[in-house]
C-alpha cells in the first residue's frame, strides 16, 4: 500500500469512527450526571423524535440484540474467571488514564475533542493512534476514547473511556477483551448516508419530519436507502465499549445501563 493510499485509508477509519462517536455521544451520559440517556430532557426528546425507541427489536440472534440501527452483544452468564478478569481491565484502565484527569495531557498526547462546539453530556476525546491499534491488540490501559464532562466554558472533567474493537471481531474475540458476563458491547449498523460529494444532504429529513440519514434517520434498509439516493453502510465502524471506572455499581461502570435504555430493556 502506497503512503498516499494508507494516508487515504487512515482518514477513512477516522471519519467513520468520528460519525458513530457522534451518534454515541447523543446517548452518552456520565454517571455522575446520570445512568442513563432517557434521565436526560434532551435525549428523551432525541429518542421520542426518532421513534427508534418503539421500533426496537429485542429478537435475540446468536448471543446479540438487534435494533434498527444498532447491535449489541447480550449479557452472557459468568464464567469462572469472568471477575477476575474484569477487575484486571479496571486496575489497568484506571491506572492507563490517571494521567489525563488534566485533559491538556491529553491533548498534548494525541487524543482530539469530538465536535467541541455541540453540547453533550460526554465529550469523546478520540486518539487515531489508539483506535489503530485497537485493531489488532487490545490494551486495557490505552482505550480509543477518553470521557470527559464539560465543568466549565472550557475545562472539563474525566469520568470515562471508550475501548473499540475491530468490526471483523466475533464474540469470543469480545470477550477475550473484556468478558462478555459483565460488559455489552455494541456496533453501529444500517446506515444510510449522502453518496460522496453531497454531504449537504445529511440534515435532509423526510415528510415525516425524522431525519433520513445517519444512526438516527429512518432509513434503515438498502432499498429504501437506494430510493432516496444515498449509500447504505450495513455497518458503520467497529465495536465499541463505553466503560465508566469510577462510578459504583457493574451496570454503570460497563455502561450496561444506557444499553438496555436504549433497548427499552431495564435491569432490576
Amino acid at each position: 500500500m502506497s503512503t498516499n493510499t494508507a494516508a487515504q485509508a487512515t482518514h477513512r477509519r477516522a471519519l467513520w469512527l468520528g460519525a458513530a462517536v457522534l451518534f454515541c455521544m447523543s446517548w452518552s451520559a456520565s454517571p455522575a450526571v446520570a445512568q442513563s440517556p432517557a434521565s436526560s430532557p434532551a435525549a428523551g426528546a432525541a429518542m421520542n423524535d426518532t421513534g427508534e425507541m418503539a421500533a426496537m427489536s429485542t429478537a435475540m440472534d446468536g448471543g446479540l440484540m438487534n435494533a434498527p440501527h444498532m447491535r449489541m452483544t447480550v449479557l452472557g452468564r459468568p464464567q469462572p474467571g469472568d471477575s477476575a478478569r474484569a477487575a484486571a481491565v479496571l486496575v489497568a484502565l484506571r491506572a492507563g488514564i490517571a494521567q489525563y484527569t488534566d485533559f491538556h495531557r491529553a491533548l498534548a498526547d494525541g487524543f482530539h475533542i469530538f465536535a467541541p462546539r455541540v453540547p453533550q453530556h460526554v465529550y469523546h476525546f478520540t486518539s487515531n493512534r489508539h483506535g489503530l491499534e485497537a485493531l489488532v491488540h487490545f490494551d486495557p490501559a490505552a482505550p480509543t476514547s477518553l470521557l470527559y464532562e464539560r465543568t466549565g466554558d472550557s475545562s472539563y472533567k474525566l469520568v470515562g473511556a471508550m475501548y473499540t474493537a475491530p468490526r471483523w471481531a466475533s464474540l469470543s474475540d469480545l470477550n477475550e477483551r473484556v468478558p462478555l458476563s459483565v460488559s455489552q458491547w455494541h456496533v453501529h449498523t444500517n446506515w444510510c448516508v449522502p453518496k460522496r460529494g453531497d454531504w449537504a444532504r445529511m440534515g435532509e429529513k423526510g415528510p415525516d419530519g425524522r431525519p433520513l440519514f445517519g444512526g438516527r434517520g429512518s432509513i434503515t434498509t438498502r432499498e429504501a436507502c437506494d430510493a432516496a439516493g444515498g449509500r447504505f453502510v450495513k455497518q458503520a465502524f467497529g465495536w465499541m465499549l463505553h466503560v465508566y471506572p469510577g462510578a459504583s455499581d457493574p451496570a454503570t461502570i460497563w455502561g450496561r445501563n444506557a444499553m438496555h435504555e436504549m433497548a427499552g430493556d431495564h435491569e432490576d
